[in-house]
């Protein structure tokens, strides 16, 4: 990729997709290309059609998804299988219509089997049965990937997939209803804090381990790869360290410096024991993570209160 190519981001209001507008500005590129859903909705065949065929992006960043929690994925289950599957389907075919030099499409750690070994290798895809609960998303993002690869076969496009672990940071969703884990978490934490709660309850017995990588690494990656990775299979991006939802719990306490006690519900569902991505092949590539952890959390806290990002 040169500065002057133009690039196109699906998705730039996300979280992923935001992150890695910022970080094409900060290499210098000065030629990036974007549409809000409203001035271009990424289902509609024709007007995805009409955009390529009017900007001629050379770079495509496919960060674009309808995503939500557990709940959302389990309600709105056609939707969720459909609306993905328009999205990258008119993106990818209108990319190779109108000869885009190199495609990156993003998925999610979902598409590998509930009952893979750990950690997650690449090799793992499509050997076991999926999640229940958030099947039609994962299988949309199996199609993203197999679509890349079949392109790539038959007509010799240089598309490529990566496969990013549990993300935080800027853009993040606090929603309690559908919100993941960790920023849960920094909400809960933060109102008790605010309305001078003596205790903060935590779903579960804290013991199953997750696996977090900062939004702002993930786009370091995506960019390392759109520069450095040609290759057919997919790529899966973390952190490759993982951490239990006690010790979590325990770290958003302090960083949020929630004085009260921590109490686990043993009764709630504690979910997949554990869920950690194998990163070997990136580390390989020449690619690790920067942020850790800790000093992640006090990044993006200190933004949402700055911000107000919580509401309250």
């Amino acid at each position: 990729m040169n500065i002057n190519d133009k690039v196109y981001v699906a998705g730039h209001r996300g979280m992923v997709g935001s992150a890695i507008v910022r970080k094409l500005q900060a290499e210098g590129f000065i030629n990036i290309v974007y549409r809000t859903s409203k001035e271009l909705d990424l289902r509609n065949q024709k007007a995805v059609s009409d955009f390529f065929e009017t900007e001629k992006p050379a770079y495509v960043f496919l960060a674009a998804a309808k995503v939500g929690g557990i709940q959302a994925n389990n309600i709105y289950r056609a939707e969720f299988l459909y609306e993905n599957l328009q999205i990258q389907n008119n993106i990818i075919h209108s990319s190779y219509q109108n000869n885009v030099t190199k495609l990156l499409f993003l998925g999610s750690s979902c598409i590998y089997p509930k009952l893979a070994p750990q950690p997650l290798k690449e090799d793992y895809l499509l050997t076991g049965l999926l999640e229940q609960t958030n099947e039609p998303y994962a299988i949309a993002k199996i199609a993203g990937i197999k679509m890349c690869e079949s392109y790539r076969r038959q007509y010799g496009c240089n598309y490529i997939s990566a496969m990013p672990t549990n993300l935080y940071g800027p853009n993040d969703n606090y929603d309690l209803n559908n919100s993941h884990v960790l920023p849960a978490l920094l909400r809960k934490f933060h109102t008790a804090k605010v309305n001078n709660q003596s205790t903060v309850e935590v779903w579960g017995t804290g013991s199953p381990l997750r696996e977090f990588l900062h939004v702002n690494d993930l786009a370091e990656a995506c960019f390392y790869l759109m520069q450095n990775y040609n290759d057919e299979q997919l790529v899966n991006v973390g952190s490759g360290t993982e951490i239990s939802i006690k010790d979590l719990a325990i770290l958003v306490k302090k960083v949020v410096g929630f004085e009260g006690e921590l109490r686990f519900d043993s009764t709630k569902p504690d979910g997949t024991p554990r869920k950690l991505m194998d990163v070997n092949k990136l580390k390989q590539l020449g690619w690790s993570y920067n942020i850790n952890l800790e000093d992640g959390v006090r990044m993006v806290y200190d933004d949402v209160v700055k911000n107000n990002l919580f509401n309250l």
